[in-house]
C-alpha cells in the first residue's frame, strides 16, 4: 500500500468514525436550541469551554507526547508510554479539584463546580486511552470507539435534555459520562489493561515526554483562547443570549474544522511513518496543494449554504446568527490550514515552536475581541477569529519553512482567500441578486479547487492500477 492510499484509506476510516460521529451530535443541534433557552445554551457553552481551557493543564499536555512517543516506540516500549501517561493524568485529579474550587467566586458556574470536575477527568481519559489505540495503528478501533461514544452522547442527551428536563446540566453530564463509559469499554474490551506498564525502567521516558508535551499545554490553550475568549468577551459585553446565538453559530462551520480535524488525525500518523526523509518534501506539498483546495471549497459551500442550514438546523429564535456563520466559516479554513502546518512542528517534535506561533493568533484575537466586540458585538467577535487564525497561519507557513521546504501555493491561497471574501460580503450585505452571485462564485471556486484534485486522485489511480497490473 502506498503512502498515498494508506493516508486515503486511515481518513476514510477516521472520518466513519470521528467526523461522521460529530455530524451526528452536529444534527442534534435542533434540539438543543428548541430545549435550551438562548441563555441556558450560552451557559452550557460557557462551561464546557472553561472546561475545554483546564483540561491540557490538568493532564499536562500528556496526550499529545503519549501520540508522538508511542509511535516511535516499539512494543514494549509503548506499554511503558502508556502507563506512564495514565500515571500523570490520575496523579493530577487531587491539584485539579483544588484548581477548579476558584471558579465558586464566579455565579455563572454556581453549582457546576463538581461537573466541572467530573468532566475534565472523563475527557482526559478518554483522550490518554483513544490516543493510544491510534498511535498503535488500530484505527478501525478508534473509529468505532468514537462512534459510540457519540450513540451513547445522543442517548443521554434525548434522557437528560427530553426525558428528565435537566437543562444545562444534562447537557453538559451527558458528555462526561459518555467519555467515562467509553474509556473503561476501549479499556477492558480493547485490552489496554494488558498493554500499561506502571514500572520506571526508563526514567528518561518521563521527563522526555514531559519535555515535548508541556509546551503543548500553553499551546492548547492559546488555541483555545483563539476560539474560545470571545464567547466571554462577548457574554461580559452583550450578555448571555448573545452569546448563545454566536455559540449557535459557530456549531455550523465546526463542520470544516471536524474535517480537517480528521484528516490531521490521519496525517499525523502518515508524516511519521509512511514517508521516508528524503520524500517528505513532496509528499507533504501534495498533500498541502489538496488539502487547501477541499477546505476553501467547503468553506464555500457553507457561505452559500449559511441561511439554509441555520433554518433547518437551529430553532427559529436562533436563525439571526446566520449572519456570523460565513466570517466564521472562513476563521476555520485558516485554522485547518495552521494545523496542518503544525504538524511540520509534530514531525519535528518542535513543540516550543508551536506554542510560540499559537501565541500569536491568541494574542491577536484578545486585542482584537477588545477592539470589536463593544462596537460590532458578536460579529465583531467573528471578524477577530477570522484574522487570528489567517495571521497564525500566515506566521506558521514561513516559521515551518526552516524545517521543511514545500511549495505553499500563494498565489492559489490568495485567490481562493479573495474569492470567498467577495462570497462573505455578498451574503451578509444581501446585495440584488445575491444568490445569482452567490451560485456563480461557487461554481467558479470548485472549478478552480477542484481540477487539482481531480488530476491528483487520476495520477494516484493510474499508479495503483499499473502496480496491480505488474502483480499480476
Amino acid at each position: 500500500m502506498s503512502k498515498y492510499t494508506r493516508l486515503l484509506s486511515n481518513t476514510a476510516i477516521l472520518g466513519a468514525g470521528t467526523f461522521v460521529s460529530k455530524v451526528l451530535v452536529f444534527l442534534l443541534m435542533p434540539l438543543y436550541t428548541a430545549v435550551l433557552s438562548t441563555e441556558q445554551f450560552g451557559t452550557a457553552d460557557i462551561i464546557t469551554q472553561t472546561a475545554n481551557l483546564i483540561m491540557p493543564l490538568a493532564a499536562l499536555g500528556i496526550g499529545d507526547g503519549l501520540f508522538r512517543f508511542a509511535l516511535d516506540a516499539g512494543a514494549e516500549k509503548r506499554k511503558k508510554v502508556f502507563g506512564s501517561a495514565l500515571k500523570i493524568i490520575f496523579a493530577g485529579i487531587i491539584p485539579l479539584a483544588l484548581f477548579v474550587q476558584i471558579f465558586r467566586f464566579f455565579d455563572i458556574y454556581d453549582s457546576y463546580i463538581w461537573l466541572l470536575l467530573f468532566y475534565i477527568c472523563s475527557a482526559n481519559l478518554h483522550l490518554v486511552c483513544a490516543n493510544y489505540l491510534r498511535a498503535c495503528d488500530r484505527t478501525k478501533a478508534f473509529a468505532l470507539q468514537g462512534i459510540a461514544n457519540t450513540v451513547l452522547t445522543i442517548t443521554l442527551n434525548v434522557l437528560f435534555l427530553v426525558v428528565f428536563d435537566m437543562g444545562v446540566l444534562g447537557y453538559v453530564i451527558s458528555v462526561a459520562i459518555s467519555d467515562l463509559a467509553i474509556t473503561l469499554a476501549i479499556f477492558f474490551i480493547c485490552r489496554l489493561y494488558r498493554e500499561v506498564d506502571l514500572k520506571a525502567a526508563d526514567r528518561s521516558l518521563v521527563p522526555n515526554m514531559l519535555k515535548f508535551s508541556i509546551p503543548y499545554i500553553p499551546t492548547t490553550l492559546m488555541w483555545m483562547i483563539t476560539s474560545a475568549s470571545d464567547r466571554f468577551i462577548v457574554t461580559a459585553f452583550s450578555g448571555a443570549a448573545e452569546n448563545g446565538l454566536y455559540a449557535a453559530a459557530y456549531k455550523l462551520p465546526t463542520l470544516i474544522s471536524l474535517a480537517g480535524g480528521v484528516f490531521i488525525e490521519a496525517w499525523q500518523f502518515s508524516s511519521v511513518n509512511d514517508a521516508k526523509e528524503e520524500e517528505r518534501a513532496k509528499f507533504f506539498g501534495t498533500v498541502y496543494r489538496n488539502y487547501v483546495g477541499i477546505m476553501f471549497m467547503g468553506g464555500s459551500m457553507l457561505v452559500v449554504m449559511s441561511k439554509v442550514l441555520t433554518a433547518l438546523l437551529l430553532d427559529a429564535s436562533y436563525y439571526s446568527s446566520w449572519k456570523y456563520v460565513s466570517v466564521l466559516g472562513i476563521a476555520m479554513i485558516f485554522s485547518a490550514l495552521s494545523a496542518f502546518m503544525g504538524s511540520v512542528y509534530f514531525l519535528e517534535k518542535r513543540s516550543v515552536r508551536s506554542l510560540i506561533t499559537a501565541s500569536v493568533g491568541a494574542m491577536t484575537n484578545i486585542i482584537l475581541n477588545f477592539i470589536l466586540i463593544p462596537e460590532f458585538g458578536a460579529m465583531g467577535a467573528a471578524v477577530a477569529t477570522a484574522i487570528s487564525y489567517l495571521i497564525a497561519f500566515v506566521i506558521r507557513a514561513i516559521d515551518t519553512s526552516k524545517y521543511m521546504r514545500f511549495d505553499l501555493c500563494v498565489l492559489r491561497l490568495a485567490a481562493n482567500t479573495v474569492l470567498i471574501t467577495v462570497q462573505t460580503v455578498i451574503m451578509i450585505a444581501e446585495i440584488p441578486y445575491w444568490v445569482l452571485a452567490e451560485i456563480v462564485l461557487l461554481v467558479i471556486m470548485l472549478i478552480f479547487n477542484g481540477k487539482e484534485i481531480f488530476n491528483s486522485v487520476v495520477s494516484l489511480a493510474r499508479k495503483f492500477l499499473s502496480k496491480k497490473r505488474k502483480n499480476i
